[in-house]
């Protein structure tokens, strides 16, 4: 809930010319479905139903739309100029809050995509995993029945965006690879881009 509250708080603060559609927009839908979620699972949201998932899936999406958008049209004022892109302090904190937008929404793409969801996780892991956790490669190196929360998840989308590949957690399933890749382009996309037209501004 925490990291969708400030996803959300992302969105408020991103440069106007980031945004398709006004900044009030995204967070009024977010709240309206995690009040959905809430009032038909109260208490940890840890309910197995195929609603529920349909509309964590939902938040998610939105988020992670939302981030890629904000990418894009960054990449496009880089490249065709923008109100941002002559001054270096408005367009390396324009940068930063769309790093830290993909940052976010990735970390939860993967929680909530990984073994069938959060809830499901809480009650058994499948057979067969879609990312390799050290902790569950060598279960000897955690505790009995170990689970990964989200900051597991967090860990990982800070990784991929810095290490621009894995690092300890290994994706498995075709979606995770696909997500892991396309974490890796935007981020180095991002930091390659903003970073070049900084420095270009500077000199």
């Amino acid at each position: 809930m925490a990291a969708v509250v400030l996803a959300m708080a992302l969105t408020l603060v991103r440069p106007a010319d980031l945004r398709l559609l006004p900044a009030w927009v995204l967070p009024l839908v977010e709240i309206v479905l995690l009040t959905v979620l809430i009032v038909r699972d109260p208490g940890r949201i840890d309910r197995r139903s195929s609603f529920l998932r349909g509309a964590s899936i939902t938040v998610v999406t939105l988020l992670v739309l939302d981030a890629l958008v904000a990418t894009v049209r960054l990449i496009a004022a880089l490249i065709h100029g923008g109100s941002m892109t002559n001054s270096p302090t408005k367009l390396l904190a324009a940068g930063a809050v769309v790093w830290l937008s993909n940052l976010l929404s990735f970390a939860l793409l993967y929680w909530e995509l990984d073994a069938g969801g959060a809830a499901n996780r809480a009650h058994r892991m499948p057979q067969y995993l879609d990312l390799a956790f050290t902790q569950q490669v060598n279960p000897e190196l955690a505790r009995p029945n170990w689970r990964p929360g989200f900051g597991d998840y967090l860990y990982l989308a800070l990784t991929t965006s810095i290490a621009f590949s894995p690092t300890d957690v290994m994706p498995l399933a075709l979606w995770a690879k696909l997500a892991m890749g396309l974490q890796s382009m935007i981020a180095l996309a991002v930091v390659g881009l903003v970073v070049a037209r900084a420095v270009n501004v500077f000199t």
